[in-house]
C-alpha cells in the first residue's frame, strides 16, 4: 500500500519535495573547523564526495554569505554547532598547488586547518538550506542559478508550517542531509514522469542547454597552472585539448576550446583518486598525465552531439558521475559544454 502511494505521489513533478529528493541520502558528512586539510581530504575520499560542510561552535564565526545554519539539540533546542562554509576539492587543490609552486612542504600545507582554507574558491562561501517542503520545481529554480548543493533539515524547526518552502540562509535543525544537483537529476532519471517525457525527447540545442563559451587547457598545461587558471575563472573542470599551433605562453592560461579536439578532462574531483604520498610527485606533471595517473587508466571523454536529446545528456552525467558533458560536432571537434546547471536551467525553463 505504501509503495502504491509513493508511486502515485511521484507520478507528477508537482508532488515531489526536497524531502523526497533526499529520502535515500545518508546523514550529513562534515568536518570540524579545526580539522586539518589532510583529515578533510581523507574524509572526502573515504565517502566519495567532493565537498564538505565545515562546522564550528556557535557564536564564534560569521557563516558563509551571512548564513546562520545551525544544528540544535532535538529535545532542548540548544544550538550545538554552526555551519560556516563548504570545503571543496578545488579549495584543497588551490591550497596545495596554487600561488606557491614549491611542493616540498606538502606536509605543512596539508596540516593547515580547514577554517583557513574556506573561501579560496567562491563556491566555498555558498551555503544554503532548503526547507523539506520545497517543491522539486523550486529546487530546480535554485539549482538553475548555479548553486550546486544545499542542506535539507531532516526535521526542520519550521517544517510544520506547510506554507514555508524555498531556499534560506537561516535554519536550525537537529540534523541535515545534503541535496546536490546530481541527486536531483538522478531522481529524474530513476522516476519516469509524464510531465517530462516531451521535454526529455527534445535536443539539448533546442532547449538552449549548450553553452558555446568553453575554456580549455592544452596537453602541455601543468597541474599547477591548470589549478590557478581554474580558480581565477571559477571553473571546477576544463577540457584538455590538442593545440600544437599556439604560442608557448598560451599553454599557461585558458584558451578558447571551440573547434579543437578534446583529449581529456581535468577536474578538481580527480584528486579523489589520489593518495597523499603520490601528490608530491604528480603535481608537477601535465594535467593530462595527472588525470591518467589519478584514475589508473586513460579515461574516456564524456561527450554528446549537438542534436543529442536531453534524456541522453542526463543519462551520461548520472551514469558516468560527471558534472558536465562536452558537446562535439560531427567531426569530433568541441562545440560547447552542457553542465548540470545548464541541464537544470533549461528543464526548469521548459516546464514553466
Amino acid at each position: 500500500m505504501q509503495e502504491e502511494k509513493s508511486k502515485e505521489d511521484h507520478s507528477r513533478l508537482i508532488n515531489v519535495t526536497a524531502k523526497d529528493l533526499t529520502a535515500r541520502n545518508r546523514r550529513l558528512v562534515e568536518v570540524p573547523y579545526t580539522a586539518t586539510l589532510s583529515h578533510a581530504m581523507n574524509t572526502l575520499v573515504a565517502n566519495s564526495i567532493s565537498a564538505l560542510p565545515v562546522a564550528a561552535p556557535p557564536g564564534h564565526w560569521i557563516g558563509a554569505g551571512g548564513s546562520m545554519i545551525m544544528e540544535s539539540d532535538k529535545q532542548t533546542g540548544v544550538v550545538r554547532k554552526h555551519y560556516i562554509g563548504i570545503l571543496t576539492m578545488l579549495d584543497i587543490l588551490a591550497h596545495i598547488a596554487g600561488e606557491d609552486s614549491n611542493l616540498s612542504d606538502l606536509d605543512r600545507k596539508m596540516s593547515s586547518q580547514v577554517s583557513s582554507i574556506i573561501g579560496h574558491c567562491l563556491e566555498g562561501l555558498s551555503l544554503w538550506t532548503l526547507n523539506p517542503n520545497t517543491s522539486l520545481l523550486e529546487c530546480m529554480e535554485v539549482f538553475s542559478k548555479g548553486i550546486h548543493r544545499a542542506l535539507v533539515p531532516v526535521e526542520s524547526s519550521i517544517e510544520s508550517n506547510n506554507t514555508i518552502s524555498g531556499v534560506e540562509l537561516i535554519e536550525s535543525a537537529s540534523s541535515y542531509k545534503i541535496l546536490t544537483q546530481m541527486d536531483l537529476l538522478r531522481f529524474l532519471k530513476d522516476h519516469h514522469f509524464d510531465d517530462l517525457k516531451t521535454v526529455l525527447s527534445r535536443s539539448i540545442s533546442d532547449l538552449r542547454a549548450v553553452n558555446d563559451s568553453v575554456y580549455a587547457i592544452t596537453e602541455r598545461t601543468t597541474v599547477s597552472n591548470a589549478i590557478n587558471v581554474m580558480k581565477g575563472a571559477l571553473l571546477n573542470a576544463v577540457p584538455i585539448v590538442h593545440a600544437p599551433d599556439i604560442a608557448q605562453e598560451d599553454h599557461l592560461q585558458l584558451i578558447n576550446g571551440r573547434y579543437r579536439k578534446v583529449i581529456g578532462t581535468f577536474s578538481a574531483t580527480d584528486l579523489k583518486g589520489c593518495r597523499l604520498p603520490e601528490l608530491q610527485t604528480w603535481l608537477p606533471l601535465t594535467a593530462l598525465e595527472f588525470t591518467e595517473k589519478a584514475s589508473g587508466k586513460e579515461r574516456d571523454v564524456v561527450s554528446c552531439g549537438v542534436e543529442s536529446t536531453m534524456e541522453e545528456a542526463i543519462e551520461k552525467v548520472v551514469t558516468k558521475g560527471v558534472h558536465r558533458v562536452w558537446v562535439m560536432d560531427q567531426q569530433g571537434l568541441l562545440q560547447g559544454v552542457v553542465s548540470l546547471t545548464d541541464i537544470i536551467r533549461s528543464l526548469r525553463s521548459a516546464l514553466s
